[in-house]
């Protein structure tokens, strides 16, 4: 048995998934444990401190710049 992760695009296809477990071809496991991650705790760690010090500094420019518009 192979548990798949996948993402609905379209409303259509959740009435097809609910039709095959309804046959007992596919078994519907709800996992709401993405929903509840922080973005802060999801993102933590992808760019270097470094990168992340140059980011901000990149967008306070432009802040600045924008409000000397």
């Amino acid at each position: 048995m192979e548990t798949l992760h996948i993402q609905i695009t379209n409303e259509k296809a959740m009435g097809l998934l609910n039709e095959l477990e309804e046959l007992h071809i596919i078994k519907i496991i709800k996992d709401d444990t993405h929903s509840k991650t922080k973005l802060s705790d999801k993102y933590k760690g992808i760019i270097s401190k470094e990168n992340g010090v140059s980011l901000d500094n990149h967008i306070q420019q432009m802040r600045n710049e924008w409000n000397n518009l």
